[in-house]
């Protein structure tokens, strides 16, 4: 798995595309799916926050939340954008952060208040995909993958 940061390095196209969809409405907008406790996929909008080192977001007191604590596999979607239907989608494990430093920082960062029962989560990159459209509706789309290091 990979940090934002170590993936921007290496396929860096990719990771600005994938940062445009996800910032394209100004704040950072994405659905996330998590594994419920029963297999079951649970699914919600969110606002991730990406920097130069990670993919980030503070998550709730939630089920959400709970899903992630117990099992960090999760999926993250971009929204789509208005004039086409370009897609960006990731996929890892996410896992709490602890450092109070870095959690201050991103913080200070975000477009809000963030409460103090608000918990950061970093989201490690397995995989992920980005489809590009000429125009709403083209079919199909021009794919691009990355995963374990590999472009295609």
């Amino acid at each position: 798995m990979a940090t934002w940061g170590e993936f921007a390095r290496v396929a860096p196209v990719l990771a600005a595309e994938g940062r445009r969809l996800f910032y394209q409405y100004g704040v950072g907008l994405g659905f996330l799916a998590t594994v419920r406790a029963d297999g079951g996929p649970r699914l919600h909008p969110m606002c991730p926050v990406i920097d130069e080192g990670g993919l980030y977001a503070f998550i709730v007191p939630s089920p959400k939340r709970d899903d992630l604590r117990r099992d960090g596999r999760y999926a993250m979607h971009a929204f789509t954008p208005e004039q086409v239907d370009d897609e960006f989608y990731v996929t890892g494990r996410a896992r709490v952060v602890t450092d109070s430093v870095r959690r201050a920082a991103l913080k200070a960062a975000y477009h809000a208040p963030v409460p103090d029962d608000h918990e950061l989560f970093e989201f490690e990159i397995q995989q992920c995909m980005l489809a590009k459209y000429e125009r709403r509706g083209q079919w199909p789309p021009a794919y691009t993958k990355w995963a374990d290091g590999a472009s295609s």
